[in-house]
């Protein structure tokens, strides 16, 4: 059992992980941290920098790069710091970074819609690309793209953001068929409703929608940020080694009702 047990460790890996000064990518780069990789968290956030120092305080190093992953010098820019942090090694990419915009399609800003797919999809793959060579270098590594229940059901009022996601699933297909067979596993987390900052509000700003979501999952509750933990933490790992092209939703049963 030992011996299988050791292939979910990430002892000795290192991670950089976007989006991850707070909220659900903050707990999963905690979850990678805990199975023993070295991270760096990557944030246009101030407490990014606090982040880090948090969740080093035990375990593997962990550093802080702030970028902004919508404009393409910081994003390599962003890059470089992260692999001289890590000393020229990148084993895990988790492309977490994402920001949302509501509005009725007819009236949705065009600025709003360009800055929704800069970040939530150009940056990913633009950042699995840079991360893609210096894995297939390596003959080793493993991207995790971070989707969303969009790409199965687009809702209403985010044209933009279920768009981006949507093309999110498509990239980790795309560069699963190329980079597979060199080593680079490429997946993607679609978590379903999940409790954050952006939805704490939900039950008392629009209660009746609220109870309808919540009767349609299984469970009966919404996800926690705690709920993506091992999910990240088997893909990033040996235990996974067979498994790439993947968009695994973390929903609660959502989808299958």
């Amino acid at each position: 059992m030992d011996g299988f047990i050791k292939k979910f460790s990430l002892e000795g890996r290192k991670a950089i992980v976007t989006g991850g000064a707070k909220g659900l990518c903050n707990s999963m780069a905690q979850a990678l941290h805990d199975a023993g990789a070295e991270v760096v968290l990557v944030d246009i956030l101030d407490m990014v920098e606090d982040s880090a120092e948090k969740m080093s305080k035990s375990g593997a190093p962990v550093h802080a790069v702030k970028a902004d992953l919508s404009k393409r010098e910081s994003l390599e820019s962003a890059y470089r710091d992260c692999l001289e942090k890590l000393g020229g090694r990148v084993d895990i990419l988790l492309n977490g970074a994402g920001i949302q915009y509501r509005c009725p399609a007819v009236d949705f800003p065009q600025d709003r819609w360009q800055k929704i797919l800069d970040i939530n999809l150009s940056a990913v793959f633009f950042l699995s690309q840079l991360a893609g060579k210096t894995m297939l270098q390596q003959g080793y590594g493993r991207i995790i793209n971070v989707a969303s229940m969009t790409v199965y059901c687009a809702s209403v009022l985010i044209p933009a953001y279920a768009a981006s996601k949507a093309g999110v699933a498509q990239i980790t297909k795309a560069l699963s068929n190329e980079w597979a067979a060199g080593g680079v596993n490429v997946n993607a987390i679609a978590p379903g409703y999940m409790a954050t900052e952006l939805t704490a509000n939900m039950k008392t700003v629009n209660p009746k929608q609220y109870e309808e979501i919540t009767g349609r999952i299984p469970m009966g509750r919404w996800g926690t940020a705690e709920d993506l933990q091992g999910t990240v933490v088997f893909l990033a790992s040996e235990a996974a080694e067979y498994i790439s092209g993947a968009v695994i939703p973390v929903d609660g049963g959502f989808l299958g009702k």
